[in-house]
C-alpha cells in the first residue's frame, strides 16, 4: 500500500487532500496541530515550526506540505519578524520536513513530493510582499531539489489563488467579498479545496512525467485578461 505524509492535514486543502488519498486506498499520516476529523489515518500533533524531533515512519512513498499563512501588510509596515514568520512557516518548516524524511522518499519505486505557493509570486500582488518572497524561495528550492533528485524523486508546486479555506476567512467573510474576490478571476469563482486538492493528488500520485513544475491551479488569474 502507497503511504504519505501530508503535513497539515487537518483543516482545508490539506483535509481534502487526506480525503482524496484515503478514496484510493493509501495509507496516510498526518502532522498537524489540530486533530483532523478524518479517521482511518496515523495522527501526529506536531507544530513543524517549533518542532525539530520528528516521529520515526517505516516507508514513505510522497510528501504534501501544506501549512501557509496570509499576511498582507503595506510594504512600510513589514517589519524583520513578518518576513522571518513567513519565511519559517512556507519554506524553512517545509525543507526541515523534507530532509527528514528524505532517506525514506529515496527507497521508494514512485517517490513524489508537493508543495504549496501561491498566484501572487507570478503576477505581483499589492500587500503581498512578505508571503510573496517566502513562496518564490519554496519555488526556487523545489525546482532545484528535483533537478538534484531526478529521477528518484518527483518534486513539484500548486499555486492557488485565494481559496475558501479556515485561512482565508477573514477575506471571504462576506458576500461582497465574496462577489469581488470571484470578479477577479477570468473563471469568476474562488477556488474550493476540492479542485485544489484534485490538482495535488494528481501530481503526487498520477503525473509521473512530471517534475521540477509549478501548476498554477487559480481559476486563470496569473495569465488570462478577460
Amino acid at each position: 500500500m502507497t503511504k504519505y505524509l501530508v503535513v497539515g492535514g487537518s483543516k482545508g486543502i490539506g483535509a481534502a487532500i487526506v480525503a482524496n488519498l484515503l478514496q484510493r486506498d493509501c495509507e496516510v499520516v498526518v502532522f498537524s496541530r489540530t486533530k483532523p476529523e478524518i479517521e482511518s489515518i496515523v495522527w501526529h500533533q506536531i507544530d513543524v515550526v517549533t518542532t525539530n524531533t520528528f516521529p520515526e515512519l517505516n516507508h514513505l512513498d510522497g510528501l504534501v506540505y501544506c501549512p501557509g499563512s496570509i499576511n498582507l501588510k503595506p510594504i512600510n509596515r513589514l517589519s524583520t519578524d513578518d518576513f522571518l514568520n513567513d519565511l519559517t512557516i512556507n519554506f524553512l518548516s517545509a525543507v526541515k520536513v523534507f530532509q527528514q524524511y528524505l532517506p525514506l522518499l529515496k527507497k521508494s519505486s514512485n517517490a513524489s513530493v508537493v508543495f504549496f505557493s501561491t498566484v501572487a509570486v507570478l503576477q505581483g500582488m499589492p500587500f503581498h510582499a512578505s508571503i510573496s518572497a517566502a513562496k518564490a524561495a519554496l519555488e526556487g528550492f523545489a525546482r532545484s531539489a528535483a533537478a538534484e533528485l531526478a529521477p528518484l524523486i518527483r518534486i513539484n508546486v500548486v499555486a492557488p489563488s485565494l481559496t475558501d479555506t479556515p485561512l482565508a476567512a477573514m477575506l471571504l467573510n462576506t458576500d461582497v467579498k465574496k462577489e469581488n474576490a470571484a470578479n477577479r478571476h477570468p473563471l469568476k469563482k474562488v477556488g474550493n479545496v476540492i479542485d485544489i486538492a484534485d490538482a495535488t493528488v494528481y501530481l503526487l500520485c498520477d503525473a509521473k512525467w512530471i517534475t521540477g513544475q509549478t501548476l498554477h491551479v487559480d481559476g486563470g488569474l496569473s495569465t488570462l485578461r478577460v
